[in-house]
């Protein structure tokens, strides 16, 4: 493919930003992060491939479910440059996220199911509440407050 058939197919970041919907400002980020890449053209405009739309669509998913995005950043570092994700290659990026989901749900429903509880008990105390303070670990360090957040 020579030079102007590669500009043509490329797109700007604007026409990046408006067919993935994806502000600029995230696809510059995005950039900075090294999750997506992009050239520059004679005029010094960022030029993306199309397999940056892509890219961008495992990224809004990824971070959907909660996923940080140094672990997207790394699981596309494993993806070939230079075309889109395939079935396959999602595939195996949903699998390496599912146990850290899996083990998130637990913690949530088990969360959800002590708040049903405390609601319940009113006791009030931030002493013995298994949700602000578990297993009284705050009782470890001593008399006096220690709560930081």
């Amino acid at each position: 493919m020579n030079e102007r058939e590669k500009m043509v197919r490329d797109l700007s970041v604007g026409e990046l930003a408006r067919r993935s919907g994806v502000a600029v400002s995230a696809l510059h980020f995005y950039e900075a992060k090294g999750l997506i890449a992009s050239t520059r053209n004679t005029g010094n405009q960022r030029r993306y491939p199309r397999e940056a739309l892509r890219r961008v669509a495992v990224i809004k998913v990824a971070q959907r479910v909660g996923i940080p995005l140094a672990e997207i950043a790394e699981a596309l570092g494993s993806l070939p440059q230079g075309r889109n994700p395939t079935a396959a290659d999602w595939a195996a990026l949903s699998a390496r996220w599912r146990e850290d989901l899996d083990q998130r749900i637990a913690k949530l429903q088990l969360l959800r199911n002590q708040l049903d509880g405390c609601i319940g008990c009113g006791c009030l105390s931030l002493e013995a509440c298994p949700l602000r303070n578990p297993g009284d670990q705050l009782a470890e360090q001593g008399p006096g407050a220690h709560w930081q957040g």
